[in-house]
């Protein structure tokens, strides 16, 4: 029940309740703390008393200004959202709004309102401050069983006291048990026309769906940066003290989202700096490295220089930063340099300074989205790592190592298009050309010796004019080639060089062309094979235009130019039905040595699948049956019997 020196405060009327509504805005004090409580945290001295003083939530408040204004007001609300978004202030707002009573309005105009620019109601101060005998709030993590819910159950059943509706809050609701969500169900569905029920939760997922359909569901964004920086900025004047720009922002992205979190940060950075704000104070603080020298780290692991890679954290290690936080600094750095890759400098991300933007923007200009997604990929497994590693600096030294030089490999796409045409540049490194040699002297020169994994690095000849001459001062280039099967030369001079109608049929296996391979092994009788030329019977399994396919990618393959005719004449019998009556013969010679016989004797149902050979090219899989010794049989019983 309220105090009767509260009743006199709040029914007064309306010029003395206007009078302590001024007085409380002019101070900022939240009415949920007493006077006489000492210091209060700035996250309660300045928590929202109304749906204008909430930030970052417009379209919710939008949303509810339009159900209550239509007088489609829900029997279940349930606000969800991470820590400190404003998901409990929220709920006493609503309550507050629902049951907004103001004696100097007529009874037709009393009614549910979002709109309390007014001034605090009758009611307001109680239920702000969580003591209004009708707006009951529970904690579900300390009440989490089913004789709590029923005790909810029961006092819905009467009318409320003051108020227009009894209102449970029902905070962290996720706690509750099975049994106390399946037992306030039916109230919650067709709850008595006084009764309003707001949940809060932080992990939404564990309510039950039957509870959420019963509810109206708003989740509470993250606040940005942008939004954070000016309210936290007219805190700081409110309060006296000075606040940098950039140290509200540096507060501001490490709240992530979070207002209760970004307020209990600047109480401290105030305190800290006597009123001051700095940003050397907050990064001091919090641990945090200078931003401009976290663009300087990435530029080093990138450049392949692992030597000015540890250098440059060995630096900002000693000026206090912590091994994690420059790992995760780093990580928001190549997010930082993906934006504006993607979305220009401008879209850098929230909370940048003019300096970063541009350092972002230079370093998007040097890299490729496959580079920072690699490097992204690095720091994400590399912080898992170095949490539980028992020296989380050596761990992060190894990290930065590693992406030094992973930095100048060839990235996937380079590698497909190699693998899929044998002509692709050889993969430029992420800013500076190093080889893993060279590369902790700081050299910048490649060895020529350099290979990239999967993949054989060859000298490509120098182009030729039009007459074929040689053109010298045209630079050698590298070309990738995909290794081929041994039966295929792979020359140094580049391409690849094709002996016989085998070749043909290995290379297209080699380019991962299955369809063609297949038709070339099945449907093709070759007629005659050349330098440059091939003359095949086609079968009538092969689409009509085989012969034109085959020569655009021979010539393409190779870097040559091939001309596939088709002819009447008959050929040779195709390779697959070759290979397939040598594999035949292969296992019947097999099954006719005096060995496998018996055991085929033995077990009819056995099948030889398949035959290899045992030793060397050209020996065979098993001796001659004029060179074996003489079979046993009962020898063979006697010893199966053993």
């Amino acid at each position: 029940m309220r105090a009767p020196g509260d009743d006199v405060a709040c029914e007064a009327g309306p010029a003395a309740g206007q009078a302590m509504v001024d007085d409380t805005e002019q101070s900022g004090f939240d009415l949920g703390a007493d006077a006489d409580a000492g210091y209060v945290v700035l996250a309660r001295k300045y928590r929202p008393e109304s749906f204008a003083d909430l930030i970052g939530q417009e379209a919710m408040v939008r949303t509810l200004s339009n159900a209550f204004a239509a007088d489609r007001i829900a029997q279940g609300y349930m606000l969800t959202g991470v820590r400190g978004v404003g998901k409990t202030t929220t709920a006493r707002i609503l309550a507050r709004a629902l049951n907004y009573h103001r004696d100097d309005l007529d009874e037709a105009e009393q009614r549910p309102t979002v709109d309390l620019s007014a001034g605090y109601g009758t009611h307001c101060a109680d239920i702000l401050k969580s003591r209004h005998p009708d707006v009951v709030e529970m904690d579900a993590a300390s009440n989490t069983g089913v004789d709590n819910v029923r005790e909810i159950i029961e006092s819905a059943r009467y009318r409320p006291l003051n108020a227009r509706y009894k209102v449970f809050i029902i905070d962290e609701v996720h706690m509750l048990s099975k049994g106390a969500f399946n037992a306030l169900l039916k109230t919650l569905e067709e709850p008595p026309g006084h009764v309003k029920f707001i949940f809060a939760t932080t992990e939404v997922r564990k309510v039950p769906v039957t509870v959420l359909s019963r509810c109206q569901r708003f989740d509470l964004r993250r606040v940005d940066v942008p939004v954070l920086v000016p309210h936290f900025a007219g805190i700081c004047e409110k309060e006296g003290a000075t606040a940098d720009e950039e140290a509200l922002a540096l507060i501001a992205r490490a709240a992530e989202g979070s207002v209760r979190d970004g307020l209990s940060i600047l109480d401290q950075a105030i305190a800290m700096g006597a009123g001051s704000v700095t940003a050397a104070s907050v990064r001091a603080m919090l641990g945090l490295a200078d931003r401009g020298r976290i663009f300087d780290l990435l530029a080093a692991c990138l450049s392949g220089t692992p030597k000015a890679a540890l250098e440059a954290f060995d630096a900002l290690h000693s000026d206090g930063g912590d091994p994690l936080q420059l790992l995760t600094d780093l990580a928001e750095a190549v997010h930082a340099v993906s934006r504006a890759k993607t979305l220009g400098a401008d879209g850098a991300g929230d909370g940048l300074s003019r300096e970063e933007r541009e350092r972002a923007g230079e370093l998007a200009g040097r890299l490729s989205i496959a580079i920072l997604s690699r490097v992204w990929q690095l720091l994400v497994a590399g912080l898992d790592e170095a949490n539980k590693a028992p020296d989380p600096r050596a761990a992060a030294e190894m990290i930065l190592i590693r992406i030094a030089f992973t930095a100048d490999l060839p990235t996937p796409d380079q590698i497909v298009r190699a693998l899929g045409n044998g002509t692709a540049a050889s993969a430029t490194p992420a800013t500076a050309s190093t080889s893993p040699d060279t590369r902790g002297s700081g050299s910048g020169t490649r060895s020529p010796t350099s290979q990239a994994v999967g993949l054989a690095v060859v000298q490509a000849p120098a182009p030729k004019g039009p007459h074929g001459e040689a053109l010298q001062d045209a630079a050698p280039s590298e070309r990738v080639v995909a290794h081929l099967p041994q039966h295929v030369d792979e020359p140094q001079s580049g391409h690849v060089a094709l002996n016989s109608f085998h070749d043909v049929v290995a290379l297209a296996g080699a380019r991962r062309d299955a369809m063609l391979k297949l038709h070339l092994e099945d449907n093709v009788r070759l007629v005659q094979f050349g330098p440059g030329r091939i003359e095949i019977n086609v079968l009538d399994g092969a689409p009509s235009d085989l012969a034109g396919d085959l020569g655009r990618k021979l010539t393409e393959w190779t870097g040559e130019r091939w001309i596939v005719t088709v002819t009447r004449q008959d050929g040779a019998e195709p390779i697959g039905a070759v290979r397939r009556r040598k594999i035949a013969k292969d296992i019947e010679d097999v099954k006719s040595h005096p060995a496998v016989s018996v055991l085929l004797a033995d077990y009819p149902d056995a099948e030889i699948s398949e035959v290899r050979p045992i030793g060397g090219a050209g020996e065979q899989p098993f001796p001659t049956p004029e060179d074996a010794p003489p079979i046993d049989p009962d020898g063979l019983e006697g010893e199966s019997d053993d």
